[in-house]
C-alpha cells in the first residue's frame, strides 16, 4: 500500500508551509481515487484568527484541502515530465457544503474521486470526515497550466 507523506506531497505540489494543508495521502487508487489525511491543531495558523475562544478551520480551506489532495492525486498518478513545470489551479467549485464545524484537536479525513477528465481539465468530488461524521463535501473542478 502506497502512503505519501508531506515530504513526499510537497514532491508533487508547489505548496509551502503554512499552506500545505495535506499531512498524508493513503488508499491511492491511480489517477481515480485517494483518502488524505489532515491534522487540524490547535497551532494551526487559522485558528488564532478564526475565531479567537471558539476556532474553526475555514470552509474556504477546507476546499484548498480537496484541492491539494486532488492535485497530488493527479501528479502521483502521471508521468512527472507531464507535470514538472506545470501548476494545477482550481478552476471552479460548483458545490461545497458544509455541515459541521471542523474544529482544532482532529484529523480531517479526505475522501477524493476523478469524476472526469479532457485534456488539461479534471472535475473531482470529495467528502470530509471527522470521527466518521461528515463535515462537508464538494465538487470541484482543475486544470494544469504551464509555469511562467
Amino acid at each position: 500500500m502506497i502512503k505519501l507523506l508531506k515530504n513526499d506531497i510537497a514532491n508533487l505540489l508547489p505548496h509551502r508551509e503554512p499552506m500545505l494543508l495535506i499531512d498524508e495521502l493513503y488508499d491511492i487508487k491511480k489517477l481515480i481515487s485517494a483518502t488524505a489525511l489532515i491534522r487540524v491543531k490547535k497551532d494551526s495558523f487559522f485558528v488564532q484568527g478564526h475565531f479567537p475562544n471558539n476556532p474553526v478551520m475555514p470552509g474556504v480551506l477546507i476546499v484548498e484541502s480537496f484541492g491539494q489532495a486532488a492535485a497530488a492525486l493527479t501528479a502521483h498518478g502521471l508521468d512527472k515530465s507531464t507535470y514538472e513545470n506545470k501548476l494545477v489551479f482550481l478552476m471552479g467549485v460548483e458545490k461545497a457544503r458544509f455541515r459541521n464545524p471542523v474544529i482544532p484537536n482532529c484529523e480531517l479525513i479526505l475522501k477524493i474521486e476523478a469524476i472526469r477528465s479532457h485534456g488539461r481539465v479534471w472535475k473531482y468530488k470529495g467528502d470530509a470526515f471527522v470521527d466518521g461524521k461528515k463535515m462537508a463535501d464538494a465538487i470541484w473542478s482543475a486544470t494544469i497550466v504551464d509555469k511562467k
